[in-house]
């Protein structure tokens, strides 16, 4: 894939941990809703986050990283965002983006994978295809789920949209979901024969998902992650 070189326009904490950053291309990209970037950080050091925007609006590039304390991973891409001001990279990355089936569509996603799914809940809601369509975020808090309410205005605003949040560790105010996102989508469906499922969080999730939900019909050509190229 070219690298392009883009000016870093804002760095904004959506959370302690979590920063939504705000990328300008020297031009518009073309991507696929749900690929990936990869961050330009050495000659074999290319390191993957996922585009947070939609497909149409690629005049810009948004990434959500968490870089919570140790994770050099993620820090280190930051840091080298604010000192310098710019960073190389290249779109167009992964092969688990939105395909236009027409099988209702359930999105599941961990902590910032919620950056996949959201690029590929504003592609489906933009494009006018009234496909159902629904995404279970969850968190640890529900701190953690850092875009609930534009998410909840979105559902309120399109009809065959549901945002399902769930929350591991509620608190006393906590009036959702609870426990893992893997269970509360396996609580709502006892058969995924005629649904895709997109999965975005840790290797041990998508792993656990992928055999959970084949046993209950899942068609394999029917689930999409970036994860399931390495596991």
């Amino acid at each position: 894939m070219s690298e392009i070189k883009c000016k870093v326009a804002s760095i904004t904490p959506l959370t302690d941990v979590v920063y939504k950053i705000e990328l300008t291309p020297p031009a518009p990209v073309a991507f696929q809703a749900g690929q990936y970037a990869l961050i330009d950080m050495g000659e074999k050091d290319k390191r993957p986050f996922s585009i947070a925007n939609a497909a149409y609006d690629n005049s810009r590039i948004e990434l959500h990283i968490g870089a919570e304390p140790g994770n050099t991973f993620a820090g280190e891409v930051l840091s080298r965002m604010k000192e310098e001001g710019e960073i190389s990279l290249s779109v167009n990355n992964g092969e688990a983006f939105l395909q236009s089936n027409g099988l209702p569509m359930v999105l599941i996603a961990g902590g910032t994978g919620f950056s996949y799914t959201y690029s590929i809940l504003q592609q489906h809601l933009k494009s006018g295809d009234k496909t159902p369509i629904t995404l279970y975020w969850g968190g640890r808090h529900a701190g953690d789920l850092y875009l609930s309410e534009a998410l909840n205005a979105l559902a309120a605003k399109h009809d065959n949209f549901t945002f399902v949040p769930v929350v591991e560790f509620a608190e006393d105010d906590w009036k959702g979901r609870t426990g893992w996102v893997h269970h509360a989508v396996l609580a709502d469906h006892t058969d995924f024969e005629h649904m895709q499922v997109y999965v975005a969080g840790r290797f041990e999730m998508a792993k656990t998902v992928r055999e959970d939900f084949t046993v209950r019909g899942l068609k394999v050509e029917n689930l999409f992650g970036d994860a399931f190229a390495f596991i």
